[in-house]
């Protein structure tokens, strides 16, 4: 590289960084300003969830509590922990966020309050699956009883039995007793016990029982084995039609022949039942991310095919008691935004929460970004400027002959290396020309004064 070429790299080198420190210092308040306004905003709306959730589920072994363990790690991989509270059932769950001492939890139909519920922040993410009334009875006892067919088809043929109706914080007891009253029947007309699950069909099997009732998804591994029990029957709900118009969180279904085990032809015809229909319900101060996060893993959750529906008939919001929120309505009904599929949650969610205020912090700042190249301009002049002030000084001391004539004259020379270091862009070249003009003027001027002395004394 000759001096020349080097001369020219090493000045575009020293412009470059001299221009983006200008820029810099001439965009600073800007910047600041709009720094802080979205720091603010970001703290306001607070975008980002906490990374700990605490989920209602239902005893050990239940349907909940399987469920429960899906949730957890489809929010594990977006590093949410999900804390899983074990509990009785859906009306000690629907206690814990009543309480606040969970965030979401699932709760079948006909134990929320909707008035009260809702006044006090209750919200639903979506109704996710069937829960069928299961009445499990001794297969013994419809031919002891001299039932048609041997098969008990109505509550009223519990009358005076050993009856399990599940434990309180379950709510099956309360499901229980809407349905005895609709047959005319009291709680006192049946000899009825609230064991767990488990222990419920131990003593079914055992005989200690007659009958025991549950409510829970076909999931639960005790319903099947209860319905591959060949000691223990399924009551069919024949009048299910009539106790869906009763009860309207009830539902008709049906259990298809031969869907529990087609070899088997098991069950071996079609069984009407009742059900209700659980919902994910979540807290209104539950994080909007969480919300959306839980609505978005019970669609990979819940949306296949079951016993009693078809694929994608979960989850839906048709069925839900309370109101459903917004996160609950747009993962279920809506269609995910495009950067959904290539950012990730963290990142997306980022975006969804805080566009609004980036888009209104750019519409604010389009007209003060105006002050920016005049703020960038005087920058760039002042350098060129500002030493002026001493190049009126000289020719100040010049006009007066207050100063040294040597003096001044490598005062001069020290301002003319000084502009041979200033770097600006093309566009500012001729102040700085200017300048160098200027020096060169004044250093002639001062020269000239200089001479005249020495040719009068010549003469």
């Amino acid at each position: 590289m000759t001096p020349i070429q080097q001369w020219h790299a090493t000045r575009s080198l020293r412009l470059l960084v001299q221009t983006l420190r200008d820029m810099m210092v001439s965009m600073g308040p800007l910047l600041l300003l709009g720094g802080g306004l979205l720091i603010a905003a970001y703290w306001w709306l607070d975008p980002q969830p906490p990374r700990q959730v605490r989920l209602a589920t239902g005893p050990a072994g239940s349907a909940y509590a399987g469920f429960g363990e899906g949730y957890a790690k489809a929010l594990a991989r977006e590093s949410i922990q999900v804390v899983l509270i074990a509990s009785e059932g859906a009306q000690d769950d629907l206690a814990h966020l009543r309480a606040g001492t969970a965030d979401v939890g699932f709760v079948r139909g006909g134990m929320a309050d909707p008035v009260a519920d809702t006044e006090a922040g209750i919200v639903s993410l979506g109704s996710l699956f069937y829960e069928p009334i299961w009445i499990f009875y001794r297969r013994d006892l419809g031919i002891a009883r001299r039932q048609p067919g041997g098969e008990l088809q109505r509550l009223t043929q519990l009358r005076g039995l050993r009856v399990n109706v599940d434990q309180d914080g379950s709510g099956v007891p309360a499901i229980v007793e809407k349905l005895l009253a609709l047959n005319q029947l009291k709680p006192t007309d049946l000899r009825l016990s609230n064991l767990a699950p488990d222990a419920a069909g131990a003593a079914l099997r055992e005989g200690r029982l007659d009958a025991a009732v549950l409510i829970s998804a076909p999931q639960a591994g005790l319903i099947r084995s209860l319905l591959r029990d060949p000691a223990i029957a399924l009551m069919a709900f024949e009048q299910s039609e009539a106790y869906s118009r009763h009860l309207p969180f009830l539902s008709a279904v049906t259990l298809p022949r031969g869907v529990v085990d087609l070899a088997a032809d098991l069950p071996p015809h079609d069984v009407p039942l009742l059900a209700t229909t659980t919902a994910l319900l979540a807290r209104e101060q539950t994080h909007p991310a969480l919300r959306q996060l839980f609505a978005q893993a019970a669609l990979g959750q819940h949306s296949e095919a079951g016993w009693f529906n078809g694929a994608r008939d979960f989850p839906n919001t048709r069925t839900s008691e309370l109101p459903v929120s917004a996160e609950g309505d747009r993962a279920i009904n809506g269609t995910p935004p495009a950067w959904a599929r290539y950012l990730p949650f963290w990142a997306g969610n980022l975006l969804e929460r805080m566009w609004l205020v980036v888009g209104g912090l750019l519409v604010l700042m389009l007209p003060l970004s105006r002050v920016v190249p005049p703020l960038y301009t005087f920058r760039v002049r002042s350098r060129v400027f500002r030493w002026y002030a001493r190049l009126r000084e000289v020719e100040a001391k010049l006009e007066t002959g207050t100063g040294e004539r040597e003096a001044l004259l490598d005062e001069l020379d020290e301002l003319d290396r000084v502009t041979h270091r200033i770097a600006v862009p093309l566009s500012y070249a001729e102040e700085l020309y200017a300048l160098r003009n200027n020096i060169y003027a004044v250093r002639k001027r001062l020269l000239a004064q200089w001479a005249r002395p020495i040719e009068g004394a010549g003469r």
